[in-house]
């Protein structure tokens, strides 16, 4: 099996292609991909201005490379590292707020959900004040009746 390191090395990322990696990591993260969550994806990289000249088409290379690099030991370092290196500092709380949008888009908020946002926050270097603002706007965004 290849190392996540291997995995990387001649992909480029774009930045937008990183906040998709993050996305399905965070979709991935309790073990269990949720239709929610995907059309929510979708609907984020149709709509948000971010996303605005990204080509749809990569969404499926990005997909493929989060799936290889989290059967890894060190995948997940890899995915967060490449989060920091490709999206630029003022886009982090982006990163972490569409984090937020998937983790809530099926209605819970599982263990692994929780600690994968608490380990955002701190790798993302994420205010606690605008993290907290952050995760309630995401709730709030999802909440069901």
């Amino acid at each position: 099996m290849t190392e996540a390191k291997d995995i990387l090395d001649g992909a480029s990322f774009s930045p937008q292609d990183a906040l998709v990696a993050l996305m399905m990591t965070v979709s991935v993260s309790d073990a269990t991909i949720r239709t929610s969550e995907l059309l929510t994806i979708e609907r984020t990289v149709d709509h948000l201005p971010v996303f605005a000249d990204y080509d749809t088409d990569r969404i499926g290379v990005v997909s493929q490379t989060v799936f290889d690099l989290l059967e890894e030991e060190d995948g997940l370092d890899a995915i967060i590292g490449l989060v920091r290196s490709a999206v630029p500092r003022t886009h982090w709380e982006t990163a972490y707020a569409l984090s937020c949008d998937i983790a809530a888009a099926d209605g819970k908020l599982k263990q692994s959900e929780l600690r994968m946002l608490q380990e955002l926050r701190e790798e993302l270097e994420i205010d606690p004040l605008h993290a907290a603002a952050i995760e309630r706007g995401a709730r709030a965004r999802h909440l069901r009746f």
